[in-house]
């Protein structure tokens, strides 16, 4: 049996979800580690201003 119409679009409507949500994940993953990379930069520079002041 083939799917009705209806079925195609429910399911077209979930692989566009999963996508979104998979796109939003990798997002949120790159943002994370751009943030880590900053504040391993930000704490280095710290430490080096205090290591300066001692």
């Amino acid at each position: 049996m083939s799917e009705s119409h209806v079925e195609q679009q429910v399911a077209a409507r979930i692989a566009a979800a999963k996508a979104k949500a998979q796109q939003q994940k990798r997002r949120r993953e790159e943002l994370a580690a751009a943030r880590h990379r900053g504040l391993q930069t930000r704490h280095a520079t710290k430490m080096r201003r205090w290591k300066d002041q001692r």
